[in-house]
This record gives structure tokens, C-alpha cells and sequence, in this order.
């Protein structure tokens, strides 16, 4: 009797430990359930997302106020439709500006919102009609290449007969 005493009570901490390593790994990753009575939904037009995701953070001065909860290609007009669920307690004005960037040179995307300065808040359902695309580290890279070429070939020959 003792026994199985002993083995009900071991199952009963394990299970607990495996539901606190299943909340703690949620919690981390980001991916708890929001209440959805505690958002309420925007949505922006990008020319250009570069590799944003589905549940990447929303950030306004580098605080976590939302998430993107849904990307899209908007086929009438040919841009990334994206989908914003903001926490109640951050309002943003109307005229609030988005624009998709990198946590460090090669970190996660997310989207920054710039706040605005018209007393009108967005409402849920709302447009942010300000954005700036992505900042593409390949094109950046090419156009910084290809001025520097250019720059090499303006010199001519100087370069080449004052390292000789």
C-alpha cells in the first residue's frame, strides 16, 4: 500500500514538472494566448515585408505592444497585407507610421511603430497609412558594391600606377 502511495505521488510532481516545462517554453517563445477582449486589430500595406513572420513582435520605442497575426499579397495592388493585433493599453494616433526592421545586422525582423502627433486614436479595424518597406541586406549590399566599382572605374588608371 505504501508503495503505490509513493508511485501516485511521483506521477503527480512529474506531470506537474512536464505543465510548468510546457508554460515556461510558451512563455519564452511568445506564443501564450492572448485574451482577445485585450487587442484590438490594425492592419498596414508594405511594398516590400523581407522575411517578417506571423507572431513577430510589434515594438514602439523597443517595447513589446503586439504581434503580426496575419501576412498576406494583396492581389489588386500587388503589396504584402499585414495584420497587427495591439494591446489595448498602448493607443497609437491616427497618424502612427510602421515600418519593418532588424533586431541587430542579422536578428529577427519586427515591425516599429514611430507614434504620431494627431489626438485621434486608431480604432480596431483602422489602416496605418504610413509605412516604410524593408530594408533588404542583400540589395544594400549590391548597391554598395556597384558605387564602389563605379567609384574604382572613375579613377582610371590612377589607382593601378600609384600602387605599382
Amino acid at each position: 500500500m505504501k508503495r503505490s502511495t509513493i508511485d501516485l505521488w511521483v506521477g503527480v510532481f512529474v506531470a506537474i514538472g512536464i505543465a510548468c516545462i510546457v508554460f515556461l517554453s510558451l512563455k519564452v517563445a511568445n506564443l501564450t494566448p492572448q485574451n482577445a477582449n485585450s487587442t484590438y486589430v490594425l492592419t498596414a500595406d508594405f511594398d516590400n515585408i523581407g522575411g517578417l513572420k506571423i507572431k513577430a513582435p510589434v515594438k514602439s520605442s523597443g517595447v513589446v505592444v503586439g504581434r503580426v497575426t496575419n501576412i498576406e499579397l494583396d492581389t489588386q495592388r500587388y503589396v504584402a497585407h499585414v495584420t497587427l493585433a495591439l494591446d489595448k493599453r498602448y493607443q497609437f494616433s491616427r497618424d502612427t507610421s510602421a515600418e519593418i526592421l532588424t533586431s541587430g545586422l542579422l536578428g529577427e525582423q519586427y515591425l516599429g511603430l514611430t507614434e504620431g502627433g494627431d489626438p485621434d486614436s486608431l480604432k480596431s479595424g483602422d489602416r496605418i497609412a504610413i509605412t516604410s518597406s524593408a530594408l533588404v541586406l542583400e540589395q544594400l549590399i549590391s548597391k554598395f558594391m556597384l558605387n564602389f566599382a563605379e567609384k574604382g572605374d572613375s579613377h582610371g588608371g590612377k589607382n593601378a600606377s600609384a600602387a605599382q
